[in-house]
């Protein structure tokens, strides 16, 4: 009987292990996680409701919601994607339901539902979880696999890591010849103190374009005013695709915001026809943008030298282009970052040049896999990320189940 451990009690750990389980039932296999519970991370995810996968089910697009892991997945989304993910829990007594922004959520509305999915299906498969189990050293030994922890040592012939972004892990993947690629956090808010945005928390727009002064970053999408500064989608996909610059930044820098995603000269159009059409008017009073609340066109009117009481006969060209370039060309200084809700996700891991995407198997050592948060792999929201566990889990299950 071949015998496979998988490190990590994640998702990924267990997802790879069900699959190779239904797929080869003569396996052994044996789910070690260092921890007292498994799944925690799943437990969390989505605010407690586990955002499962994102409704985006063409691979070409799916991948570019990766700032990295963009070429590498591709080729194993055509394999398992998001369809198949539906239909794999839908099989297994969890459907899944689209939300207005496309996440994915089980419809019971809470993560407990895939927890209990997969502890569900662990025991009926007799697959075995060890925890607090922690893992000191993997090696070779003769034609299979030591895996050395605390308590006792696991002889394998193939081994899976699917711990996660950890450091100790990424340490103990060097002890293989594995490269890693520093980690640095991404998916994060940006900490801004700014005399425009104090008070506004809750306010937002529907589609700002936000980038950082002195580099190519900027993406599109709603932005989200918090207590700490600034949020929300657009925010979220610039700190994904712009992790590695952030850090070397040290979180310091200047925030470009086009509030409303209009060209400067065409939103001064707007204001001069309003100086002429609506001239007995006062300016404060209403928005000519749907886009922006009332209270934060307020704000960027009081900021442009403009009085309370002033009608839009009153602004000369000066107060006008102040007006458009608050609306257009807003500059805020960041300065520090916070994590987004509980989810702390990282860019760095496994270099990807050292793995096989066919299977998910090293370049380094035959029968060695990793899948999950241990590459170098990271997305713009929890449900990509957990969709890059699901695929890499479900074509490693593939290659562990053969019997060669």
């Amino acid at each position: 009987m071949k015998k496979v451990i998988i490190i990590g009690g994640g998702a990924a750990g267990f997802f790879t292990a069900i699959n190779a389980k239904e797929k080869n039932p003569e396996l052994e296999i044996i789910i070690l996680e260092k921890g007292n519970d498994v799944l925690q991370k799943v437990k969390i995810s989505g605010g407690g409701r586990c955002n499962v996968t994102h409704a985006c089910f063409e691979p070409k697009e799916l991948v570019k919601f990766y700032p990295r892991g963009e070429k590498e997945l591709l080729g194993p989304f055509h394999t398992f994607m998001t369809g198949d993910t539906f239909e794999w829990f839908d099989d297994r007594g969890v459907p899944l339901k689209i939300e207005d922004d496309n996440r994915v959520f089980p419809e019971a509305n809470t993560s407990q539902a895939i927890i209990d999915c997969f502890q569900k299906a662990v025991d009926n498969l007799g697959i075995k979880v060890f925890t607090n189990c922690g893992v000191n050293s993997v090696y070779q030994q003769e034609n299979s696999w030591v895996v050395n922890t605390k308590n006792q040592n696991f002889e394998a012939d193939k081994v899976v890591i699917a711990a996660g972004s950890s450091k100790k892990v990424w340490e103990l993947c060097t002890t293989l010849d594995h490269s890693i690629i520093e980690p640095v956090p991404s998916l994060f808010t940006f900490n801004i103190k700014d005399q425009r945005l104090v008070d506004l928390l809750g306010t937002s727009v529907p589609n700002a374009t936000v980038a950082i002064s002195g580099t190519k970053l900027e993406t599109s999408g709603p932005l989200l005013i918090t207590h700490w500064g600034m949020s929300g989608p657009a925010v979220l996909k610039l700190s994904a695709f712009g992790a590695r610059i952030l850090a070397e930044k040290k979180y310091q820098y200047n925030v470009e915001v086009n509030w409303l995603s209009r060209p400067t000269a065409k939103v001064l159009n707007v204001l001069l026809n309003l100086k002429k059409k609506e001239a007995r008017k006062t300016v404060v009073l209403k928005s000519p943008f749907t886009e922006t609340s009332k209270r934060l066109w307020e704000r960027f009117v009081i900021f442009s030298n403009i009085g309370k009481t002033d009608n839009w006969a009153d602004l000369n060209n000066f107060q006008l282009e102040s007006l458009a370039n608050q609306l257009t060309k807003g500059i805020y200084n960041a300065n520090g970052r916070t994590t987004f809700k509980d989810e702390f996700v990282t860019a760095g891991g496994i270099d990807l040049k050292e793995i096989n995407f066919k299977n998910f198997e090293s370049r380094k050592h035959k029968n060695l896999f990793f899948v999950g948060e241990v590459l170098n792999i990271d997305a713009v929201t929890g449900g990509f990320n957990f969709q890059n566990a699901w695929t890499g889990g479900y074509i490693c299950a593939t290659a562990l189940a053969e019997q060669h």
